[in-house]
């Protein structure tokens, strides 16, 4: 097909022939142009996770060697490439050129500011001269084409005279001559447009010291107003601190914390915050939506007489034999599921977390900016579980999945698949420590099949990036999936954790399949201050077979808002886009319920957005989080299923986490034998790498096709539902456990 963007945006993409071997010729290959970088893939699918080879723009030579062949050389890289058509090859060259000129002008600009100025130098310059910097780049690019312009159409011209130097009648040698001359037309006016865009650049020039002036008063402005509310901030938190320490107060201090919104908890314990927490400024989005409790009763008598678009029945919502009900009335300890079968008795404690310092400054200070997984870490900074365990963590309320199985309803069974979705992100909230990067091959299984009706299997199946691939089948009547890649960014005073990839969940009586992605964590506070961590973003749950959506939304925390930290809402609505349930609460404590009898819109917020004003009936708790076991905050405030999965267990594959020396050294407490262990697996790791690197090389030379690492019991296949590449699980693992073959498994440990 056509190319995917015109020649000068910033991202070109599209299909060319490169040139392989001699035994295979060229090959069909997808092409990306972006930042000028010239990336490609053997498929589209490839992009999300596989680069086949890249090569940098700004010292690379272009030549044609003839109507539709690109040749592009860098050093010791070469490409050889081929477009369907002259029309397109000369579309690619074009784009090529222009990446190759802004290339180079962010090289030579980036060595430019490499100077001695100080950082608020050049935060002013960057800040005063914007504006400038892209007029000029733009009237670059302008010039960049004239080249070309000018270029070909010196080409053009040759051409023509060639052919007016030709022996042709009468006519013809007119009619080139008329050609010729409108080329020369072209070319004038396009050295005009430049000479007009320079004039203007100058105009601009001429105006700046008018622009500077109020940027300079402006940002005076921010400043002053910035130190004011900074002042106000530490005054608040001095007189809250002297509240908490004066007697016979103690009432009156969760009042003040929930106002206030600690970090650590607002929500009746103690702040533990310092003058060095860094502040959030307050939303910038107002909510979506306002919610009104009705009277029940009220709505019971004249239920039939209300209107909208989004009317509801209450009737439906106080049966005393309704899944929501139910969900209502059970403990929040306890599940319907958890004590219906004998339980195996499994541990409730680990060795307490050592009491080691360590100067995390000097390890981190060379570490800004780059890929988390790729910075080597000391356990230190660990927690005794590996990220594949983590992964498993998501199924400590499995019981909202079994609860959902039995809704009739798909808008009222969203609702436990949403609140199941938050649920996830409970057991974050201490839990600051890094989990161990699984090896390559490395598996965790969790077998819960006897006692809770479900049995979960991870394995890491790419190691750069890190993407671990989950299967969970439920005999009670649900089946989950996920394939998620963790992209982590450690920015200097906090740290961003990305996961990438879609979690799939299918109930198998309905056919309901559920589509869903994670919101991005932050890890707050990395070098100075108390460690936390927050939620924020939005996830949009999709039912692909009855297309019913739930949007939901984590609120960041801040500062200076009044809403409560780690807040939680969204509106679950059918296909038609007519509302039938809110949800509210918060990602760490509990979400509720609440059901739509009637929607109209409401007045215009100052950002010039329109409200709608739900009026729903009394909430009901559809998931609360457990406490956690006693002594947890020296147990890495892990929960009841976190204790156990690290768990020694027999008949487990030997690559399961569990087996994985460091991470059993780390929990009994020995931490220098720990790092000892993890240096070892990591360099056994590296080794292995470097050996499919060669392995790769050689077939490649042979002209043959390496496939790379292939998962033991995951196969990729390109999702039907996202049009993803994934990892899926493609059996055989439990057959191999009963029987005990773990032939296929490698050494790595």
């Amino acid at each position: 097909g056509p190319p995917a963007a015109p020649p000068g945006s910033d991202t070109y993409k599209g299909w060319l022939f490169k040139w392989t071997n001699y035994l295979k010729g060229y090959q069909r290959r997808w092409f990306v142009l972006s930042n000028g970088l010239l990336s490609y893939y053997r498929t589209q699918a490839e992009m999300a996770h596989t680069c086949r080879g890249t090569i940098n723009l700004s010292t690379a030579h272009i030549d044609t060697e003839d109507s539709c062949n690109i040749v592009l050389s860098n050093g010791g890289r070469t490409y050889h490439l081929k477009a369907n058509s002259e029309v397109e090859r000369q579309r690619w060259v074009t784009a090529l050129e222009l990446a190759k000129a802004k290339a180079i002008r962010m090289r030579n600009n980036q060595s430019d500011d490499s100077g001695d100025e100080e950082p608020a130098s050049q935060s002013d310059k960057s800040e005063l001269h914007g504006p400038l910097k892209t007029l000029s780049s733009k009237l670059e690019d302008l010039s960049t084409c004239n080249e070309l312009i000018a270029k070909h159409g010196a080409a053009l011209q040759r051409s023509l005279s060639e052919l007016e130097n030709l022996r042709l009648p009468a006519d013809s040698g007119e009619k080139i001559k008329a050609v010729n001359e409108r080329a020369t037309l072209f070319r004038i006016t396009s050295n005009a447009m430049i000479n007009a865009c320079r004039d203007f650049l100058d105009l601009a020039e001429s105006h700046s010291r008018k622009w500077q002036r109020l940027l300079q008063h402006e940002r005076e402005q921010r400043i002053r107003l910035e130190e004011t509310i900074e002042q106000l901030a530490k005054q608040h938190n001095s007189l809250e601190r002297a509240c908490r320490g004066a007697p016979g107060l103690a009432s009156g201090t969760a009042s003040i914390s929930s106002t206030k919104g600690s970090v650590q908890s607002a929500k009746g314990e103690a702040s533990d915050e310092d003058e060095e927490t860094e502040y959030f400024d307050a939303m910038e989005d107002a909510p979506a939506f306002i919610t009104v409790t009705a009277d029940p009763k009220h709505h019971r008598r004249s239920g039939s007489n209300l209107s909208g678009a989004s009317e509801g029945h209450p009737e439906d919502w106080n049966l005393e034999d309704s899944v929501f009900e139910s969900s209502n009335q059970s403990s929040y300890n306890e599940s319907t599921g958890k004590d219906l079968l004998p339980r195996k008795r499994r541990r409730s404690r680990i060795p307490d977390k050592p009491n080691y310092s360590l100067n995390l400054w000097s390890i981190m200070k060379n570490c800004i900016g780059k890929e988390l997984s790729k910075i080597p870490m000391p356990v230190n900074f660990n927690e005794p579980l590996s990220m594949l365990q983590r992964l498993t963590e998501d199924l400590e309320y499995h019981e909202l999945l079994d609860k959902a199985v039995k809704c009739e309803s798909s808008t009222e069974q969203m609702c436990f698949v949403a609140a199941f979705s938050v649920s996830s992100y409970s057991t974050t909230v201490h839990r600051t420590a890094k989990p161990f990067n699984p090896l390559l091959g490395e598996t965790f299984e969790l077998d819960r099949l006897d006692e809770l009706g479900f049995r979960s299997l991870c394995e890491q199946v790419s190691h750069h990036p890190p993407a671990a691939a989950h299967h969970v089948y439920s005999r009670r009547g649900w089946t989950l999936w996920q394939d998620i890649t963790i992209s982590s960014k450690f920015r200097g005073k906090y740290l961003s954790i990305m996961p990438l990839g879609a979690i799939h969940l299918e109930f198998h009586s309905s056919g309901n399949h559920y589509v869903w992605r994670k919101v991005t964590s932050t890890v707050h506070n990395i070098i100075v201050g108390k460690l936390w961590i927050d939620q924020s973003g939005e996830i949009e749950i999709v039912n692909h077979k009855s297309k019913d959506k739930c949007q939901l939304k984590f609120t960041p925390y801040s500062y200076f808002s009044r809403d409560v930290p780690r807040k939680v809402t969204g509106v679950v609505s059918d296909a038609d886009g007519k509302a039938h349930y809110v949800m509210s609460g918060t990602w760490d404590e509990k979400m509720e319920c609440s059901k739509i009898v009637h929607s109209s819109h409401g007045s215009t917020s100052t950002e010039g957005k329109q409200k709608t004003v739900y009026q729903t009936l009394s909430p009901k708790v559809l998931w609360r989080k457990y406490p956690l076991p006693e002594n947890a905050e020296n147990m890495y405030f892990f929960s009841e299923l976190a204790l156990t999965l690290n768990e020694p267990e027999e008949r487990v594959a030997p690559t399961d986490s569990r087996l994985r020396p460091d991470q059993r050294l780390m929990e009994s407490g020995r931490w220098d034998e720990a790092n000892v262990e993890k240096q070892r697996l990591e360099e056994k790791q590296r080794a292995v790498r470097r050996r499919r690197e060669a392995e790769a090389v050689e077939a490649l030379e042979e002209g043959k096709d390496y496939e790379g690492y292939i998962p033991l019991w995951f196969e990729r296949k390109v999702d039907a539902v996202t049009g993803e590449l994934i990892c899926v699980y493609k059996g055989g693992y439990w057959e191999a456990k009963d029987k005990q073959d773990w032939s296929v498994c490698p050494d790595i440990f």
